[in-house]
């Protein structure tokens, strides 16, 4: 089973007007990215718009981070949906496309009983023969993964992993003390990362890795390293990111972020908006901060 560790951005998700995926201009973020130093990529995630996309679409942006990823770096391709039937379909597909493992979300309309969102994650890791992380965002997920459910879910040979942006770092804690070693715990950028990785976590996986992924990869380094004064130093200065990050719409942020930095990503998949002019010179003071 492959192991993960490190910094894994959520990959944006460029369209253009028509539909059309960008897949030139993600091959080439996706390029820059590993040339940065980024540990592994994660396409469809929450910063790439997931529940916005058709399948053709979602298929089209896991194939290209893979095919540019040439096994350099594992690609970790978010599945998700209201139905267990269509995620299982999705993690399928993209375990055959070549996707290393398997970000595993659950959407919901009707409130769900623990025993139902715990069968759905675990119906996905049924289906794969790949490692499966779990994700936890309670501000934007109707049904949560309770500690209970975690816990039974880390039995599973092949959940080895757990996202959790629930902003509570608390919660994080209990996740590693319930459940030791059989489920590794990466940071969300609702978290301070490298508070994380001082109790104990990998990594995280988070969009503002995809404009600051130098300054992400250092951090990283710092953070294995011990050497946590100047970790925090770091961590000071990116928080502004994760500050603007939390602000605004998620990808609408990244997008202005890309958008500012050179790649012609577009705009956020309607109804949802792009950053008003204010909001974008928000985002352009935390970048000038950080060259």
């Amino acid at each position: 089973m492959a192991e993960f560790r490190g910094v894994f951005p959520y990959l944006v998700s460029p369209v253009d007007a028509d539909g059309a995926v960008l897949t030139k201009v993600l091959g080439q973020l996706c390029e820059d990215l590993i040339g940065a130093g980024v540990h592994g990529l994660t396409p469809l995630g929450s910063t790439g718009e997931f529940a916005y996309l058709s399948a053709a679409q979602r298929m089209a942006i896991v194939q290209t981070a893979i095919e540019t990823a040439k096994s350099r770096v594992p690609v970790v391709a978010g599945v998700a949906s209201t139905s267990t039937a269509d995620a299982v379909a999705q993690a399928k597909a993209y375990q055959q496309l070549g996707a290393d493992g398997i970000l595993a979300i659950l959407e919901a309309y009707f409130p769900l009983a623990d025993a139902q969102v715990e069968s759905y994650f675990r119906s996905i890791a049924d289906a794969v023969d790949i490692p499966v992380v779990i994700y936890t965002n309670p501000q934007f997920q109707r049904s949560d993964l309770t500690l209970d459910v975690i816990t039974r879910l880390a039995e599973h040979p092949r959940i080895g992993y757990i996202k959790d942006a629930s902003t509570n770092t608390g919660r994080l804690l209990s996740i590693m003390n319930r459940c030791g070693d059989a489920l590794r715990v990466f940071s969300a950028s609702a978290h301070i990362p490298a508070a994380v990785m001082l109790i104990g976590g990998l990594g995280w996986m988070a969009g503002p890795a995809c404009i600051i992924p130098r300054q992400s990869v250092a951090l990283y380094d710092l953070c294995k390293a011990g050497r946590w004064d100047e970790a925090m130093g770091l961590q000071r200065r990116l928080w502004r990111i994760n500050e603007a990050f939390a602000r605004f719409n998620l990808a609408a942020c990244i997008k202005a972020g890309l958008t500012i930095q050179g790649y012609d990503v577009g705009e956020p998949v309607p109804p949802q908006a792009a950053l008003t002019a204010d909001a974008r010179k928000v985002v352009e003071a935390a970048l000038r901060e950080l060259a």
